[in-house]
């Protein structure tokens, strides 16, 4: 038998609850993620000179910074990642018919566009170009609004613990355990929600160390020379390896949180680390300089020549992500360039001399594994039913265009490849040159098959991904490495 005092003492209760606010953090909250730094990304991408024009804004208060960036820039608050079973939560409160409240030290502005898309706060509070809502000024606005009522309030900073203090009720979302031990102290502790902690593999993603076997081309000017046996040589190639591993490691950091919006908005980019909230920007920014730092102090074991090169790459990786990502084909000749000056770089590590062959070979090809990338990427748009790609200046429409251009440059590539088989400069390095014409049918077998699962759609957006996991292309490569042997 159902005790009926007690059914009406829980009614009571729920009825009390529901009575009192539920004050909501924005930033590392209700989303994953920092809205003042991805305005800040988002205004220096549109023009790096607002670069200049920051530390002057900061100078007048955070708040004045705040304003000013948020007046520059738009945030699409439907592709911010929120956290999924805190939000889940909000909305069944909010359908009981419990006030919410959205309080923030986030400008007004972006404050206002996220409660207006999520549709289930009844107040906004928030910093405007005058006040900072952030610590003791976020409670004075909190107790403004609430009179002498309680409140409970959802946070995940070190920062809450003076709101929390003061709060009914404190909800914790994804706080770090020094926080949660403080609140739990203050003897209101309430809810905790938590979306998993962010292991060490999750950076490996961030940083893309599978997209270091592109810097193995520094390898190719020491083995097309020959000269793999010299243990000093191969030395020189491993630093020059590494060093261009890390740069190249700062840059893809650097670029995800440039690209924000678009990664979002594609099925597979959307869960990137930065993307998706798994990583808090502010690591993103500590790493990426730390990387480039870490390469460059590597590279110094190196000729000048070699630092140039890295610098020069790194210069047209940042002029990439900042201007020429947006200008058709463009952004592919620059792809296919940052691929050949990895080769260029390996000639510079080991002292040896590039042939005309190698580059003119390196350029082709790479050019059509870039062509590879971009189409992929656009036939996924296709597939969404769009029209464009996000952030690119490429249509759908370009597709045909496109593929045509990549097969006719991948044999190109092996044009040059059959060329040179054919010159004098074979006899010098080669004692059977004869050999190297089986070179060409396994490197069209590997373009051919390539741009045939690009127009099946059975391709990664990335080739080299593809390549390392597809056993076909493995096998391919291994002949290709054999071959070669038998001709030395």
């Amino acid at each position: 038998m159902i005790d009926e005092s007690f059914v009406n003492t829980k009614q009571e209760e729920e009825s009390r609850n529901r009575a009192i606010p539920l004050i909501v953090d924005l930033d590392g909250t209700l989303i994953k993620s920092d809205l003042l730094i991805e305005s800040c990304l988002a205004l220096l991408k549109s023009n790096p000179l607002y670069v200049l024009l920051l530390p002057l804004w900061l100078v007048r208060g955070k708040a004045y910074l705040k304003h000013q960036i948020a007046e520059r820039v738009e945030v699409d608050a439907a592709l911010l990642p929120y956290h999924s079973t805190f939000l889940e939560y909000l909305r069944m409160e909010a359908g009981r018919g419990r006030e919410l409240i959205l309080a923030t030290a986030t400008n007004e502005r972006l404050a206002s566009q996220v409660a207006e898309h999520l549709g289930i706060f009844q107040k906004v509070l928030a910093s405007t170009a005058q006040t900072n809502l952030s610590g003791k000024q976020k409670l004075e606005a909190i107790m403004k609004v609430c009179g002498e009522s309680k409140f409970d309030y959802a946070g995940n900073a070190p920062a809450d613990l003076w709101i929390w203090s003061h709060a009914n009720a404190a909800i914790l979302v994804n706080t770090k355990s020094s926080v949660k031990k403080a609140v739990q102290k203050s003897g209101n502790l309430k809810s905790v929600f938590n979306e998993g902690s962010t292991g060490i593999v999750v950076y490996m993603k961030a940083i893309r160390m599978h997209q270091w076997l592109k810097n193995s081309l520094l390898f190719v000017p020491l083995l097309t020379s020959h000269q793999w046996h010299n243990i000093s040589l191969l030395f020189n190639a491993t630093i020059g390896f590494l060093a261009f591993s890390l740069c190249a490691s700062s840059v893809y950091l650097f670029n995800d949180l440039l690209d924000l919006p678009s990664d979002r908005n594609h099925p597979q980019k959307a869960k990137r680390p930065f993307a998706s909230g798994d990583i808090p920007l502010q690591h993103g920014l500590l790493l990426s300089p730390f990387l480039l730092f870490s390469g460059f102090v590597v590279s110094f074991y190196l000729s000048f020549e070699f630092q140039c090169i890295l610098f020069g790459y790194l210069t047209l990786s940042l002029a990439y992500s900042f201007f020429f990502k947006k200008i058709v084909l463009t952004d592919i000749i620059i792809l296919a360039s940052l691929y050949t000056m990895r080769v260029i770089a390996g000639a510079f590590a080991v002292g040896v001399m590039l042939s005309f062959w190698l580059l003119a070979f390196s350029m082709f090809q790479f050019l059509s594994l870039a062509l590879i990338k971009r189409t992929t990427e656009l036939i996924t748009y296709s597939n969404l039913g769009r029209q464009s790609a996000s952030g690119r200046g490429y249509r759908v429409s370009d597709l045909h265009y496109l593929i045509s251009m990549g097969t006719a440059s991948g044999f190109v590539a092996i044009l040059v490849l059959a060329l040179y088989i054919n010159s004098s400069d074979v006899v010098k390095l080669y004692t059977h040159p004869a050999m190297l014409w089986l070179l060409c049918p396994l490197l069209l077998s590997y373009i051919s098959r390539l741009w045939l699962k690009v127009v099946r759609n059975e391709m990664d957006e990335d080739p080299l991904s593809f390549s390392i996991s597809d056993p076909v292309s493995l096998l391919i490569v291994a002949l290709i490495t054999l071959v070669t042997l038998l001709a030395v």
